[in-house]
């Protein structure tokens, strides 16, 4: 059974706002950002032990053809994958765990 998406307000905001910068450089560019990520979260819904721990119980993905990496939590006893971030890798690393 897949677990299920949760996403952190925060992460929302950093999908959104990354999304509008995407489309707003190029028209569809946006949009296939949006697919790369829905992409890399199929994944995780089926298999969310694929990707290694980076600090503690935090895990990444490396989001292929944008620079991001999505930082994600298992809720093993809701079933669920908590997205904590969309970070951009060219911040600061220390941001991306500190939900």
């Amino acid at each position: 059974m897949p677990y299920k998406i949760l996403l952190h307000p925060l992460a929302e905001t950093e999908f959104s706002e990354a999304q509008d910068w995407y489309e707003e450089r190029l028209e569809g560019l946006g949009v296939r950002f949006e697919e790369k990520i829905e992409h890399h979260l199929q994944i995780l819904k089926r298999t969310p032990l694929l990707f290694p721990k980076k600090r503690k119980n935090f895990r990444e993905v490396k989001v292929n053809t944008f620079p991001y990496v999505i930082v994600y939590k298992i809720l093993e006893k809701r079933k669920a994958i908590l997205i904590l971030s969309f970070h951009h890798t060219s911040r600061n690393p220390k941001n991306k765990y500190s939900r």
